[in-house]
């Protein structure tokens, strides 16, 4: 008899559970997130009455393999433009809701008798939202137009970077059990660090390789190349000292930068659907249903804490932040729940071992109910918000609109802010490529060249030669190069009492650049004299090879700006627009009654206060359209209004079902061949095709006639059916047959 390995049976257990419950959960309308776990409730070993998952082990691997996928996936909806985009509402907003969530997390564990890291971990869990719920909810509400939506999705992605940098800090907490303000700072400097070397490296790298390997690519090759690239930055991340989810994670958000962003999104999702439905069936394994009845209490306190809280500190947040109370009401609501991260963060927690069994299938429970609650809590946040601007007192309600009047004017940057900000950048980019580049110097060149090619002191100098000639377009650009030439040259010339400060600025940037080669040249030798040598070298030889070195830099800079703003440039779109008017993209429905009509027909501003900025059709990009420009099927548009303006408007471009004739929307699975034998006693003896009226009442075509062994294609309209004739329609197969029958 042949042996079926365990991993397999085990395996198409969970994929049989998890087909079964996603069906059934698709059937009553909830999420599928929900359907796995319940599918890891009942295959677990907790579960006896049905068949149990035997290989836990090897079932928990393929589970980790589903979180590096999931947030893989995560990482190619993120990119740090979107981040930088999201702009100050959006961060303000998430991290006011994160800090107090971790705040009534750890309250609320230590109240409840909890251990300290129980409840730490317990802040982490409820900290970070879900985002495929919320856009899940969004799509079916019909939402994803209106103003707070953008809102929600910028505070998703900062909350996104947030839980990245928590499952770090909780790491590094979880190792040394105690709160350690040393170990958190270099943590984090070390997360930084390596975020800000990775996003150079890769938007370098990857983007020129893909467009230099475009031709190449077919599906099959771009998915091997995704994964590989996804794998390889595991790897990394691994090899510092990070999670493989972090790894993962970077890689995502490096390729949503890239052109191929959508296609690779689109080849990897089937992937990331079966690794990720493996975790999630997983995350159901580890629920013991016992646990949940004796925690039942705690289950419901947090629930409550989780949905409250959240809806209080986004609110709080958003009201900060500038936005109306209308938009940071429906924002706190739609916060309201957690997700597949704070499953990541359980799952992290009973990993390194310093939490207890109970914290898991209790974070899996309040996730559920949460999940449940979350279309409701949108749904009503609307009347809520007409509640509380009924019982509020009007006082409060406008001193809010006028704060909310005032944040939203456009601010501007004075010369100090421009060159301090510009300034900063150039000095913390290129100081962490410099140091990255003193360190693989010294690591890994010198002991591969001493080892390989040249021993001895040779080989030394060679290894330092060499780094520090990678170094000088670097260090070229941290002392030297000229940044925001226009606001310098202000500084200098209009306000002479600003020359010190700018000369101390120079000082400081040639000091450091010193700094880095004497640090450099320390790696290798520990006698200041070759340190002295070498810097005196490295400054005469910067000056010299100036303009050369000039060049190369101006060159490797435009090659990331390019590759950095490709996307961008690819799809480019209007910035929004500041109050309660905002962008929404609609697109035009083949049914909709805007189809061939002109925009000066239409009048859309003029009934609806609404203005198209642009109309995407394919690859054509149509901005600001002009009054004779028409509207086709599946035309893009982006449309500038309020809420209510472009909830008016979005009838007119889905196309009102009542618009729709009743004869055009019979199933097309209706629509068959058919083969009808005439008689004397059909209604269409002796009548031509033309004038039985097939066509109108049946909705059908003939396309063939076999009349006395001779066949007869597309047959004129005037021919006249006779006796015993075969008729071949294409037509509704409910009406053919009553009216030749």
């Amino acid at each position: 008899m042949i042996h079926l390995p365990v991993l397999i049976t085990d395996l198409g257990l969970i994929l049989a559970a998890a087909g079964i419950t996603t069906l059934l959960f698709k059937r009553i309308k909830q999420p599928l997130v929900l359907g796995y776990i319940l599918a890891g409730l009942l295959v677990g070993p907790h579960i006896k009455f049905i068949p149990t998952v035997t290989d836990n082990a090897s079932i928990h691997i393929w589970a980790e393999i589903g979180v590096i996928f999931l947030l893989f996936s995560l990482g190619l909806e993120f990119s740090f433009k979107k981040l930088v985009k999201v702009g100050g509402s959006a961060s303000i907003t998430a991290i006011v809701e994160v800090v107090f969530m971790l705040l009534i997390g750890f309250v609320a564990g230590l109240a409840m008798g909890w251990s300290t890291m129980d409840s730490i971990f317990l802040g982490g869990i409820l900290s970070v939202s879900s985002t495929t719920i919320i856009i899940r909810a969004f799509e079916e509400l019909g939402v994803k137009h209106k103003k707070f939506a953008g809102l929600v999705f910028g505070v998703l992605i900062v909350e996104d970077l947030v839980a990245i940098l928590l499952l770090v800090l909780l790491s590094t907490l979880a190792v040394s059990q105690q709160f350690a303000g040393a170990d958190m700072l270099i943590s984090i400097l070390k997360l930084c660090f390596f975020l800000v070397l990775w996003f150079i490296g890769g938007i370098f790298l990857v983007p020129t390789f893909l467009k230099a390997t475009k031709k190449l690519m077919n599906d099959e090759t771009m998915l091997i190349v995704s994964i590989a690239l996804c794998l390889l930055m595991v790897l990394l991340a691994v090899k510092v000292g990070f999670s493989p989810a972090l790894g993962a994670f970077i890689m995502g958000s490096i390729l949503a930068e890239t052109t191929q962003a959508e296609r690779i999104e689109h080849l990897t999702k089937s992937v990331k659907d079966l690794f990720a439905a493996i975790f999630f069936v997983s995350v159901g394994m580890m629920i013991d249903p016992s646990i949940l009845i004796d925690y039942a209490v705690p289950i419901l306190v947090i629930t409550i804490a989780t949905v409250l809280g959240k809806f209080l500190s986004s609110g709080m947040g958003a009201l900060l932040s500038g936005q109306p109370l209308k938009t940071s009401v429906q924002t706190g609501l739609s916060l309201a729940q957690i997700g597949e991260f704070s499953f990541i963060i359980a799952t992290l927690g009973l990993t390194l071992k310093v939490t207890s069994d109970f914290l898991y299938p209790i974070a899996v429970a309040v996730s559920a109910i949460t999940t449940f609650t979350t279309p409701y809590l949108i749904k009503a946040s609307e009347p809520f918000y007409l509640f509380l601007e009924r019982r509020l007192p009007k006082r409060w309600v406008e001193a809010i609109n006028r704060y909310s009047s005032s944040t939203a004017g456009i601010t501007t940057l004075s010369d100090w802010k421009i060159l301090l900000k510009s300034y900063t950048f150039n000095t913390i980019i290129h100081s962490v490529i410099i140091i990255a580049i003193v360190f693989l110097g010294s690591r890994y060149l010198q002991p591969f060249m001493t080892k390989n090619i040249i021993n001895g002191n040779n080989g030394i100098i060679i290894s330092l030669i060499l780094t520090l000639i990678f170094m000088t377009p670097f260090l070229w650009a941290l002392a030297i190069r000229k940044i925001e030439k226009k606001a310098y040259s202000h500084l200098w010339l209009n306000k002479k009492y600003t020359r010190g400060p700018l000369v101390a600025l120079e000082v400081l940037r040639i000091s450091l650049a010193l700094f880095f080669v004497g640090f450099l040249i320390y790696q290798f030798y520990s006698t200041w004299v070759a340190v002295v040598i070498a810097i005196v070298l490295m400054i005469v030889g910067m000056f010299i090879f100036s303009r050369k070195l000039q060049g190369f830099y101006n060159k490797m800079e435009s090659r990331f700006l390019l590759n950095l703003n490709a996307r961008e440039a690819q799809n480019a779109q209007p910035e929004i627009l500041p109050w309660d008017t905002h962008l929404a993209e609609l697109i035009v429905a083949p049914e909709s009654a805007l189809v061939g009509k002109t925009l000066i027909e239409l009048s859309i501003r003029e009934k609806y206060g609404v203005n198209i900025a642009l109309i995407e059709r394919g690859k054509i990009m149509i901005p600001t359209p002009g009054r004779d420009e028409r509207l086709y099927p599946n035309d893009k548009v982006l449309v500038i209004g309020t809420d209510n303006q472009l909830a008016a408007i979005k009838e007119l471009f889905e196309g009102a079902k009542e618009e729709i004739p009743e004869e055009s929307s019979f199933p097309k699975k209706d629509m068959t061949l058919q083969k009808i034998v005439i008689n004397s006693s059909s209604p269409v003896y002796m009548q031509s095709i033309r004038s039985s009226g097939i066509r109108e009442k049946t909705q059908g075509l003939v396309v063939g006639i076999e009349r006395k062994g001779e066949r007869i294609l597309n047959p004129d309209s005037n021919l006249i059916f006779e006796n015993e004739d075969v008729v071949w329609i294409v037509g509704n197969s409910k009406k053919v047959p009553d009216l030749l029958k």
